[in-house]
């Protein structure tokens, strides 16, 4: 399974939801302007805007690794406004693991089963 699906937590810092906003804006037009394997890449918001979720789905590894590396510093404003976890699905690449590690990560690799 090469196609992968990602879901960011995001636990937004107190008192940081206007900055937490305009980052997310600036990931947005990132993923629009540069990302070519990013199939996916929808927000949402719990009610009371204190948490934040991502569902993300990417064609492959290196679509995602391209994603992280589109990013750069917008990356690093968005960890200044949030703690933030991931939850990646199906069989990402050892490099991929690895750009990851610095994040709290959980892996659920694919199972298939045939009849």
């Amino acid at each position: 399974m090469k196609e992968l699906q990602v879901t960011a937590r995001c636990k937004i810092h107190d008192g940081k939801l206007d900055a937490f906003r305009a980052v997310a804006q600036e990931c947005m037009k990132s993923v629009r302007e540069k990302d070519d394997g990013t199939l996916q890449y929808d927000w949402f918001f719990n009610e009371d805007q204190t948490e934040c979720v991502v569902c993300e789905r990417y064609r492959d590894s290196e679509a995602v690794m391209q994603h992280i590396a589109n990013l750069g510093e917008t990356m690093g404003a968005l960890l200044e406004t949030c703690d933030l976890s991931l939850e990646v699905f199906g069989d990402p690449t050892p490099e991929l693991i690895d750009a990851t590690k610095a994040l709290p990560t959980k892996v659920y690799g694919s199972f298939q089963a045939f009849d």
